[in-house]
């Protein structure tokens, strides 16, 4: 191997270097990126939050939708659809999931017979409380890791880039 091809120890923080669980990887300028670490802490972050939801038998994108509907009874599934950016295919999907495990109802729309309003069940509404105690779990981890005043300077931070 030469002098140049040998593996060099990793730094934490910037520098172009990033510690790596199986061995010491040259990341090059990728820690540097925005992009690349909003990625890797979304990683992170989603491990964290489907972990918490596995108790309840949820996925992230389902408890979105439960969210959606919970505070929005009646919307059709275009509207829950587009407001999440899935697509509509996909939502269809995931409506007739969450209709069978009888957390959501399809009621035919009074404006649009081609549509459906939906709603939660008593059940959907039980299911959603107890994820929300969890997602509140989470979010207390995620507030920590941040420390004092991190969570408030992130979320504006975020939200500036998602406009």
């Amino acid at each position: 191997m030469a002098a140049h091809d040998e593996a060099v120890p990793a730094e934490t923080g910037g520098g172009g270097r990033e510690e790596t669980s199986s061995k010491n990887v040259d990341l090059g300028s990728l820690p540097d990126f925005i992009g690349y670490a909003l990625r890797r802490a979304q990683l992170t972050i989603f491990e964290d939050f489907i972990r918490s939801l596995e108790t309840v038998g949820l996925r992230p994108a389902y408890f979105s939708v439960l969210i959606i509907i919970d505070r929005n009874p009646g919307l059709n599934q275009s509207e829950i659809s587009a407001a999440l950016g899935i697509q509509r295919t996909n939502f269809v999907n995931m409506a007739d999931e969450l209709q069978k495990r009888n957390l959501i109802v399809r009621h035919p729309s009074e404006h649009d017979r081609r549509s459906y309003a939906l709603y939660l069940t008593r059940e959907g509404k039980v299911l959603l409380d107890q994820a929300l105690e969890l997602q509140g779990e989470h979010e207390e981890r995620l507030a920590r890791k941040l420390g004092p005043g991190g969570r408030e300077m992130l979320l504006p931070l975020l939200w500036k880039l998602a406009e």
